[in-house]
Formats: structure tokens, C-alpha cells, sequence
């Protein structure tokens, strides 16, 4: 039988009701560090670095390390709402759970769904960046072109591409154990690299005599600096999504050693080193290359949807310079392999709470994983980049542009439900008024506005692909319709699970749901 506890009153001690409904799923398997790996993992910081640093300047020019301290702000501020969040309700439904419990299960469905969707589609571009350059990598040692030349037949790709994706499943599918031990050796490599490129950039910048090379200026770090305000929301935008899977240390809370702090704390870690690693790797880069639109430089139209591949051999040598294909390969297969975790635990909770079918509830008896949503994801990623490759290269492009969509749509709801499920205990100190309230809301509205702005630009054709239909921008069309099929799912689960709908399993008032033996 369920029973549900009652929310506690301003004064309350928070602690006392961080209790959830059982999922079966391995506790105590994961420490601060390992937790800390994971969030760094899924944001693929190396990969992030390699197909944003050119588009980025081609916003903002030298102004780039200014638009990436700017992009980190509202995710800070955000990361606050999930600490504060997940010590009153350490549950691995994350986003979807929180929100339920804060404004009801229709706004909470959807704010899952946008999660689910947001990893899907990143799962799906993972698995194509790890297969472009997993070619390009077999090219650099071999010396073929042929073989680098592989990406470009597309049932090659694809082919290779689901292979990816299905050791990624399965890694996943083994537990938080399997997960751990591959995380620590790839995120150990990629920053690894990174330190190496920026030293051996800065060094020889300084040293002068290369082509579009430019001394470091504090400038660089003022974002008033950018030429107008769509050039700033435009960079700012993809600076966001550099960002983005930092909160995959909030959906392994239930496995975590201390699942009520540890995560929290995890998830700030995983923040600074990874503002830090793109601070110093954009300064290092822009010293080394400048921001022109001609050979390495950074503006350069060429090569902006893979700086590292032009920048290797010129910064690390024709030896050292295969150490940053391996990284980018790296960074993306650890990335794919970590983001499952996200989707997998989102689909459980939902799950487990009857708001998606009870079969996804399932928890492999050896591994303790959520075994039966893991290979669920796993499809649908797979058929999803299957479908939209041979579909279209641009719808395929244009639902990677619709990600931030997403993105700035599950964050600020998850930001906004924290104000409002903490509402009666904002005046009870100084520290709960700002980490509870006032951080959280403002890092909401910042989302909100790059959701509304970003929504605007999506209608014109331009943007994107420079696909439309019917007039209508393509990116438009596909952000605003998966947010349409979220709803249009949640109508027929609702028809499946009314308990859930009319608010009696997980309601606005229940601090948590615990399982009575």
C-alpha cells in the first residue's frame, strides 16, 4: 500500500521527508567524484569545444570567452534549484518529479517529456560525431582518404552509427559499476588533451611569428563588447548548450553515496571545471589562431564545424595532434554512453509514478539498472537518427538546432517549480530567500527569454538549414512539433492513467511517496 507523507511548513526540516518511492535501483554505488565524472561526461566537453568555438566567433568575434561566462550564469544559477531540489526530494525522476510535486502532473509530464526528447536528440548527434570521427581517426593512422572517406557513404554511417549507439545501451544497461570505471579513463583523456592543447597554444602564440596569432586582452572578457544584441543571443544560445547535461548527476541521486547532498555538490563540481576547461582552451585557441575567416583562424567558415581538426598538427604537432581526434572520439562516445543515464531514470520515475507504462518500471534483478527504459532509449535513438538521415541531411541539422528548444524549456520550468515548491519557507533565512527563490527565478527568467527569442528566430527559414514549410523555418516546425507530440502522448496516457492525472499518486502536497512493506 502507498502512503503519502505531507509537505512540510516553512521552519520544517527538509531532511526528515527525503524519502521516495522504492525503484529497485543500486544505492550507494556512487561517490562525489564519480558523480562529479558523470555530469562532465554527458556534456562532452571536448566535442562541445571542437563545433562551437567556430560558430561562436562567427557570432561574437573575439568576444567569445565573455558570451561562455555569460552562457554559465543561468546555468548556475539553475544548479542551485536542482541542489536545493534534490535535498528535499533526492528522486531520480529529477525535472519531471520536482515539477509534478510543484505546479501538478500536466506541466510536470511535459517538463519530463522535454527532457526526453532533448536526450534523444543529442543521443542520436553523439553517435554521428563518434562516427565521423571515429572514420577520421582510422584515416589519420592509416593515411587513406578512403577510409576517412567512409563517413561520407551514408549506410556505412549509419550502420556504424548504430553500432555505437548499441555498445553505448549496453554499458549502460550494466550498471552504475560498468558506467563508473569507463567514465573516469575518458574524462581523464579529454582533459587531459585540453590541458596539453592550451599550454602548447598559449606557448606558442606568445612566441610570436604566427599567422593571425593576437595577444590576450581582458576584453575578451566583456560581453558589452559584442557588436549587437542578436550577435550576443545568437552566441549566447550556443554557449548554452555547451553547457548542457551537467544535471545527469542529479538522475543517479538515488545511486549515490549521501543521495541528498552528494549530487548537489557533484553537479557545482562538474560546473566549474567545465567553465574553467572552455575559458581557458577559447583564450588559448584565440591567442593561437585569432578570429579570422581564413585558414586556422577561428572565423573560418571551412572548418567551423571542427576546429580541433584544423588546429591539431598547427598547435600539437603531426605526432601529438591524433591525441585530439582521440579526444573528440572520446568525448563523444563517453557522452553517449553517460546520457543514457538521464533518459533511462526520467522514464523510470514516470514509470514508476504511472505516468508512462508500468513495464518501463523494470529493474534488471543483477544489474539494477532500469534495464527495460535503457533499451527503449536505445531504439528510439537509433531509429530516430536512422530515419532522419536517410529522410533528409537538413531535417537531421535542424533538429539538432531545435535541441536548445528544449533545453531552455525543461530548465526554466524545473528553476520556476523550485520558487514555488519552496514558497513558504523563503523568508525563514537570508540563504533559503536566495538559493531557493531569487537565484532560481532569475536563472528561469534568463532561460525563459532565450526560449522566447530562440522560438522567434526559429521561424524564419534562415535559421538553421534554411529549410521551411510553408514558409515556416524547418527549426520551428520541428521544435514546436515534438512539444506537440509530448502533449498529444500525454492525452492518451492520461485516457491510461486517470490516478495519476486527477493528482493521486504524486501530488503538489506530497513532499515524497513512500512504498509501505
Amino acid at each position: 500500500m502507498v502512503q503519502t507523507a505531507p509537505r512540510p511548513r516553512a521552519g520544517d526540516t527538509v531532511m526528515s521527508v527525503g524519502k521516495r518511492r522504492a525503484k529497485g535501483l543500486s544505492g550507494n554505488s556512487v561517490g562525489l567524484l564519480g558523480s562529479a565524472v558523470i555530469g562532465i561526461s554527458t556534456v562532452a566537453p571536448v566535442y562541445c569545444l571542437t563545433s562551437t568555438l567556430g560558430p561562436t566567433v562567427g557570432q561574437v568575434g573575439v568576444q567569445m570567452p565573455a558570451v561562455f561566462l555569460a552562457g554559465f550564469l543561468p546555468m548556475l544559477l539553475v544548479a542551485f534549484a536542482y541542489r536545493e531540489l534534490n535535498k528535499a526530494v533526492p528522486d531520480c525522476g529529477t525535472s519531471f518529479t520536482w515539477t509534478v510535486q510543484a505546479f501538478g502532473p500536466r506541466v510536470g509530464w511535459m517538463c519530463g517529456w522535454g527532457l526526453v526528447i532533448a536526450t534523444i536528440i543529442v543521443l542520436s548527434n553523439l553517435a554521428g560525431v563518434a562516427t565521423s570521427f571515429f572514420y577520421l581517426l582510422l584515416g589519420e593512422l592509416t593515411g587513406s582518404d578512403s577510409v576517412a572517406g567512409l563517413d561520407g557513404n551514408r549506410p556505412v554511417h549509419v550502420l556504424t552509427c548504430l553500432a555505437f549507439i548499441a555498445v553505448a545501451t549496453a554499458v549502460s544497461y550494466r550498471g552504475m559499476t560498468a558506467t563508473k570505471g569507463v567514465q573516469y579513463a575518458l574524462v581523464g583523456l579529454q582533459l587531459a588533451v585540453l590541458a596539453v592543447f592550451v599550454v602548447m597554444a598559449v606557448s606558442k602564440a606568445r612566441s610570436g611569428g604566427l599567422p593571425g596569432s593576437i595577444g590576450f586582452s581582458l576584453s575578451w572578457l566583456n560581453p558589452f563588447g559584442v557588436q549587437s544584441f542578436a550577435a550576443f543571443t545568437a552566441g549566447l544560445s550556443l554557449s548554452i548548450f555547451m553547457y548542457w547535461g551537467w544535471d545527469a548527476c542529479l538522475t543517479v541521486n538515488e545511486e549515490t553515496q549521501g543521495s541528498e547532498k552528494t549530487p548537489g555538490r557533484a553537479a557545482l563540481i562538474a560546473m566549474v571545471v567545465l567553465v574553467g576547461s572552455y575559458l581557458l582552451t577559447a583564450v588559448a585557441a584565440q591567442m593561437f589562431a585569432g578570429v579570422g575567416e581564413r585558414g586556422t583562424g577561428l572565423g573560418n567558415p571551412d572548418t567551423a564545424d571542427n576546429v580541433f581538426a584544423a588546429l591539431a598538427d598547427p598547435v600539437l604537432g603531426s605526432t601529438l595532434g591524433v591525441l585530439l581526434f582521440v579526444a573528440v572520439l572520446a568525448s563523444a562516445a563517453a557522452s553517449l554512453q553517460t546520457t543514457f543515464l538521464p533518459v533511462a531514470r526520467t522514464v523510470l520515475a514516470m514509470s514508476t509514478y504511472q505516468a508512462l507504462p508500468a513495464s518501463f518500471a523494470r529493474v534488471h534483478p543483477r544489474f539494477k539498472s532500469p534495464g527495460r527504459a535503457t533499451i527503449a532509449a536505445g531504439v528510439a535513438t537509433g531509429v530516430f537518427y536512422a530515419v532522419m538521415s536517410f529522410l533528409s541531411e537538413n531535417v537531421l541539422i535542424d533538429t539538432i538546432y531545435a535541441l536548445g528548444l528544449m533545453i531552455c524549456f525543461y530548465y526554466s520550468i524545473t528553476a520556476f517549480a523550485c520558487a514555488w515548491y519552496f514558497r513558504g519557507e523563503l523568508r525563514g533565512s537570508v540563504r533559503d530567500a536566495f538559493f531557493k527563490g531569487v537565484f532560481p527565478v532569475l536563472g528561469g527568467v534568463l532561460l525563459a527569454a532565450v526560449f522566447c527569442k530562440t522560438l522567434y528566430d526559429m521561424w524564419n527559414p534562415a535559421y538553421g538549414s534554411g529549410s521551411s514549410v510553408f514558409g515556416v523555418g524547418s527549426v520551428f516546425v520541428i521544435g514546436v512539433g515534438l512539444l506537440a507530440v509530448g502533449a498529444v502522448l500525454m492525452l492518451l496516457m492520461q485516457r491510461r492513467s486517470p490516478a495519476f492525472f486527477r493528482g493521486e499518486v504524486l501530488t503538489r502536497g506530497t513532499a515524497a511517496l513512500v512504498v509501505e512493506e
